[in-house]
Parts: structure tokens; sequence; C-alpha cells
């Protein structure tokens, strides 16, 4: 398929079907998700006192990742859309329900958030391949923001309702409204959503996945595609696991602190909306290592004394370097083999939470040594430094 260079509005992919039921149930699931972590998370620091361990709920589902979805990528296309997503749901749903009906020990409850992140990279990828086997050209890009956005707003939604869900009826009840979410979501894709047909494929699923992923990896098109995917979220999302840290340490609120957080995701929100909107095609193709660059750039400055209004300020420009994922994700789309796609984008989601998982590890240590602005400071210039190393292959 080629790219298109024709404009596409947000009117004309919000409504299309098959991307509309997949948008609206993934928002849902999303935000049962992070209502989930949440409640898990309260709960295992109120019986165990433990951080490391309230920390491990948050981080858990992303250490399987790397391997099922190099190991179990192919699934993304040898399995019926519909029928992977509704199994994945109701997997989810029910191993959410039985943590929120009994109380397990706490290495239970941290083996069934390690399970759970097993099933992501093959949601993701058949996420991937329905969203560009039904949207064409230019409205797979426009489709793409729509559902980042959608998905950032059901983050914040899910991190809100969280807090008032356990606040209200304690974590158990709030696991088993995430729970029902999941169910709910489940019913509404089996029963809306079109039964379309797998690509093709036979033999071991396991070779298949080592071979594809072999040979994303040895193509240079793909490799830096995927590269350039990856590193840059790797860095940023480092430097934001140390905000809360940065922000107590420097005398601000817990409020302050959640201000700050909410402004990563903010700031892609409005880029993601202006880059979409305002750029045609070859122009967001272009501006790919700017906004790259623009992940990084703002950070340096935390390194300083500044106000707390500047620091939102800063964050919330750096959020916005993340529509560069909109100038990649049609030449990603037309440079993986068709028959592979969902393996691809399977591939692509494990390393991009692979990437988001050992981000935090890195940049926290860093942060042991040194003054926590500064690390921060440094994930900054690391991100524009792969901007710079980047831009010669992207071009």
């Amino acid at each position: 398929m080629s790219t298109a260079t024709a404009r596409v509005t947000f009117g004309q992919v919000l409504f299309r079907p098959v991307f509309r039921e997949l948008l609206a149930t993934r928002a849902i699931v999303i935000t049962a998700d992070v209502l989930r972590t949440v409640a898990l998370s309260t709960a295992i620091f109120s019986s165990t006192g433990s951080p490391l361990l309230a920390a491990l709920a948050f981080g858990l589902a992303f250490v399987p990742q790397a391997f099922t979805g190099v190991l179990l990528g192919p699934l993304a296309d040898r399995v019926r859309p519909r029928r992977l997503i509704v199994t994945a749901y109701l997997l989810t749903g029910a191993a959410t329900g039985l943590l929120g009906l009994v109380v397990p020990p706490t290495w239970v409850v941290l083996t069934v958030i390690t399970l759970i992140g097993c099933l992501g990279p093959a949601l993701n990828g058949t996420t991937g391949r329905l969203m560009a086997d039904v949207l064409e050209g230019d409205a797979y890009v426009i489709g793409r923001s729509v559902m980042s956005m959608a998905m950032s707003f059901a983050q914040l939604g899910g991190l809100a309702a969280g807090g008032l869900a356990v606040a209200a009826v304690g974590p158990p009840s709030a696991l088993l409204i995430s729970s029902g979410a999941v169910f709910a979501s489940a019913a509404a894709v089996r029963l809306l959503m079109p039964d379309l047909p797998a690509a093709r494929g036979s033999g071991n699923v396991v070779r298949q996945g080592l071979s594809g992923t072999r040979q994303l990896l040895a193509n240079r098109t793909t490799r830096v595609l995927l590269l350039a995917q990856w590193l840059p979220p790797a860095f940023v999302v480092g430097a934001e696991s140390l905000l809360i840290s940065y922000a107590l340490g420097r005398g601000f609120t817990t409020g302050a602190a959640g201000l700050m957080l909410a402004s990563l995701p903010v700031g892609m929100i409005v880029g993601e909306f202006l880059v979409a909107r305002f750029l045609a095609p070859d122009a967001r193709r272009r501006a790919v290592p700017a906004l790259i660059a623009l992940l990084g750039l703002p950070l340096p400055a935390l390194a300083f004394d500044l106000p707390i209004a500047v620091c939102c300020a800063l964050l919330a420009v750096s959020g916005a370097g993340f529509a560069f994922s909109l100038g990649i994700a049609a030449p990603f789309r037309d440079a993986v083999p068709e028959a592979r796609r969902g393996q691809s984008f399977t591939v692509l989601s494990a390393g991009l939470m692979t990437a988001q998982g050992i981000g935090p590890a890195l940049w926290g240590t860093l942060a042991e040594v040194v003054p926590i602005g500064h690390a921060i400071a440094a994930a900054g210039v690391c991100t524009v430094l792969t901007a710079a190393v980047l831009r010669p292959a992207l071009r």
C-alpha cells in the first residue's frame, strides 16, 4: 500500500466501522486497566507497607512483554481479530474479578499481574493490524492520532476514577468494577465488530515469531523505524518516573507533583491534535526529527530551581513532541510485509512497553548518584542526541 498524501479529517475516521468499535472498547479497557492498577497498588501497600511491592504492581505487567511479543507475535495474524480481542478481554476480566473476590497473598497478586501483561503485545498487535487494514492512506495516521489521544484521556480518567473508587468503595470493589468494564467491552466487541478473517499463517508459532523478529531487525528501514519509536519514549518515561521524587525534593506539595505528572499527557494530546490537524502527511514525516528533539529540549531546564508553573509548562511542551509518532506511522505500516502486519505491530508494542519498563530503572539508578534534576536533564539530552543520530536515516 502506498502512502497517500491526501489530507483526512478527524470526522472522516471517527465513525468508520470497525475503528469506531475498536476505539470505544479500547478506551474502556484502558480506563479499567488503570483502575485495576491503582486498586492493586493501594491494596498491596496497605497490607505490606512496602513501596517496592506497591511499585511492582505498576511495573510487572511490562516485564513479560518482550518475550511474549517475540514468541507469540504471529498470533496477531493467525487468529481472527475479534476472537483474539474477546479472548484477551475475557481472561483479563476473569483474573481481575478473581482478585476482587478473594484476598490472595501478595506474590499471587503479582503473578496474576505478570500473566495479564503477557496478553498485551498480541492484543496491541491485533489492534495495530486492524487499524492498518480498515483505514487506508492518511486515514490510518489520523486514526492513530485519534486512538492515541483517546488512550491518553482514558489513562487520565482511569487515574481519577481509580483514586475515587478506591476511596469510596475500597480496592476489592474497585477491582470488581474494573472486571465488569472489561467484560462489557468483550461483549461489545463480540456483538458489534465484524468477524474479519485472519491473515494466512501456518507452522510453529514460536519459530515464526523468532524469524519474523529477526527479519524486522535485519532490515535497515524497519530497524530505524522501530528504534525511532522505542528510544525516545524510553528516555522520557525514565524522566517521568522521577517527577514525584523531583517535586517532593523541591518542597512542592503532593498535588503539585500530580500536576507535573499530568502535564506530559496533556501536552501529548495537544501536540497530536495540532500535528494531525494542521500538518500535511509529507510535512509530518519531515517533522519527525524535530519533534523527537522537542521531547527532550525542555527537560534540561528542570536541573534548575524553577517555579512549579514553569515546570508544568516545560513538561507540556515536551509531551507535545510525542506527536513524532504520526510521521512514522504510515512509513512503518508500508515497510512491513502485509501478511505479517500483526506480528510487526506486536514487536513494535513489545519493544515500546519493554523500553518504558527499563527506562525508569535506568534513570532511577542514575538519580541515586546524581541530583534528580540532573538525571532528568540527562534524559532530555539523550533524547535530543537520538534525534540527531536518527535524522539522516529518517530522511
